[in-house]
């Protein structure tokens, strides 16, 4: 069991340092190399490269330094650890591709007629390599921490936390770049929404898991812990056996689906889980009315 751990986490890094290179590779190629947008803290290492020609590979990760130690003492250590991987690996490709632009090795796509095409291949790029760090349980900091502490100190939605905060980030270009570049990153930020649900599942749609286990409260415990999702016990008999157990019921983010199933697997392999699609949730920890 735990060399199985092991070998799933060294995929989830591998596939999150993969997704980094694709995203770092749409920035630098299509986004900004034509001075377009993107929400969070990309958005903002965007701006800082456009006014003050600051290395979006530095800015990037001086940002999300303080929001490693928010997100640290908030999650701990073991759901920080994939995060701040997908940082260091992003601002790593980052650079290594500011030097082979720098050094001609790599020739940006630039264009000044058909920023339409440039806008679906930025989209296409950026959503495939921030799908594989979603799907593989990673993230690229910023705003998505911001958006779980909000979410855990005031219940804050998650989705919309991230939407407010993309908003501002690229409504305030509008200082700095023509309207027209502002209005296809908005394109792009679209685009690159609809690769990531594709590719990852849909992040930000709901998996409702029913587990029937020996061990429903260490699941729950563990469930509760290391993912912030709420768990509700029903009592249960066996039709066949008449023993009497406890069926749990927990709705997580798709996204969360893999290492919702990782944490059932460790404690109680023989789990018997049942996943369902959730077209919409409402409540703590999700949308609200």
């Amino acid at each position: 069991m735990y060399k199985e751990r092991i070998s799933d986490r060294l995929t989830n890094l591998a596939a999150i340092f993969i997704g980094t290179a694709i995203y770092a590779f749409g920035l630098h190629y299509f986004v900004i190399s034509n001075e377009l947008m993107e929400g969070g803290v990309t958005g903002v290492s965007l701006l800082l490269k456009y006014v003050l020609n600051v290395p979006p590979s530095y800015s990037t990760l001086i940002i999300n330094i303080p929001l490693f130690y928010l997100g640290w003492r908030n999650f701990g250590k073991e759901a920080m650890l994939y995060t701040i991987f997908g940082v260091l690996s992003l601002s790593f490709f980052l650079w290594v591709l500011e030097l082979a632009i720098h050094h001609q090795w790599l020739v940006p796509f630039r264009t000044s007629q058909d920023y339409f095409l440039v806008t679906l291949y930025a989209g296409l790029t950026l959503g495939t390599g921030l799908g594989l760090v979603f799907r593989f349980g990673g993230t690229t900091g910023g705003s998505d921490i911001l958006a779980r502490i909000g979410n855990k100190k005031r219940g804050w939605s998650v989705g919309q936390v991230i939407l407010v905060i993309d908003v501002v980030v690229i409504g305030s270009s509008f200082l700095y770049l023509p309207k027209e570049k502002v209005l296809y990153s908005l394109v792009v930020v679209f685009v690159t929404a609809k690769i990531i649900d594709y590719i990852s599942e849909g992040a930000h749609a709901a998996k409702a898991f029913t587990i029937i286990s020996d061990h429903a409260d260490k699941l729950a415990q563990t469930i509760t812990q290391e993912l912030d999702r709420g768990v509700t016990l029903f009592p249960a008999r066996g039709a066949y056996s008449g023993n009497q157990k406890e069926v749990l019921y927990c709705v997580v983010y798709r996204h969360e689906t893999r290492r919702m199933r990782e944490l059932i697997t460790s404690i109680d392999p023989r789990a018997f889980i049942i996943i369902g699609e959730v077209h919409d949730v409402l409540g703590e920890g999700f949308k609200k009315e």
